[in-house]
């Protein structure tokens, strides 16, 4: 994550949370930074803010991801700005509550931000950095990844997209210098929650990771060469067997003929 000449920062979801939080860090290690989000009083708080703590230049974006007119003024940028060598697609939303329940619109929005944005984005972002065999996409994701959440079950749908998504670009990628990190946090202390999920309140203390304790941890787990990066759990051996046990069943999936329980 340490920057070159002229490198800059393009974050997602800046306007507040975990990306506002991760703005600051690769600021601090001398990146310029472009700031998308929504909200125009906030991103040029942040901006002035980090102009003052790092010195950089901040160029801040109003868009909005859910409409394809704001993923394609997003997505425009990386292919006339030759400095961007780091995306962190962490725009996203939530919904909570069983799937029949949520309208429609909610869950077209939840699809456009949380999976076609971050899909068209890295693409947008990898022309360049190919070119240049060099940058790193940051994917933030969340644990339901891997476990489906009652109440969230699109949610966790497109966090395991997510997951998937990097883990596709990570091997298509390795004989490149490109990098693509998954970040995968549980719960986190952000505006994600307000109307959408529990209420902070409601949620025992000890379960919710301070903000800044995981923008901190992801940037850690990038330099530590970690594909993905798991903030809360500090066995990480038990991602490895979830990993293999997924290679295992994959191979073993590759067979023309049913399975012998089904009697066919």
């Amino acid at each position: 994550m340490s920057a070159t000449p002229r490198s800059t920062a393009l974050v997602t979801g800046a306007s507040s949370g975990i990306g506002a939080s991760y703005a600051k860090r690769p600021a601090a290690r001398g990146h310029d930074l472009i700031l998308v989000a929504r909200r125009a009083d906030r991103l040029e708080k942040l901006a002035s803010e980090l102009t003052s703590a790092f010195g950089v230049t901040v160029r801040t974006v109003i868009a909005d991801l859910s409409s394809d007119a704001g993923v394609a003024q997003v997505a425009d940028i990386p292919a006339s700005d030759n400095s961007i060598d780091m995306l962190v697609n962490n725009a996203g939303v939530s919904c909570l509550g069983a799937t029949m329940d949520i309208a429609p619109e909610a869950i077209d929005t939840l699809l456009a931000v949380n999976i076609i944005a971050l899909t068209r984005l890295s693409c947008a972002a990898l022309g360049g950095f190919l070119a240049r065999n060099r940058g790193t996409i940051v994917n933030i994701g969340s644990v339901p990844a891997f476990k489906a959440l009652p109440s969230a079950s699109v949610y966790s749908g497109t966090k395991a997209y997510v997951l998937l998504y990097t883990r596709g670009l990570q091997a298509e990628l390795k004989d490149s210098a490109v990098r693509v990190q998954a970040v995968l946090p549980a719960g986190v202390a952000t505006e994600i929650y307000d109307g959408t999920i529990l209420p902070l309140d409601q949620i025992p203390a000890e379960l919710v990771m301070d903000v800044d304790a995981l923008v901190d941890a992801a940037p850690a787990g990038l330099d530590r060469g970690e594909d993905v990066t798991l903030p809360s759990v500090s066995d990480l051996d038990l991602w490895t067997r979830f990993d293999d046990a997924q290679e295992a069943l994959f191979a073993a999936s590759q067979t023309g003929t049913p399975a012998p329980r089904y009697g066919v």
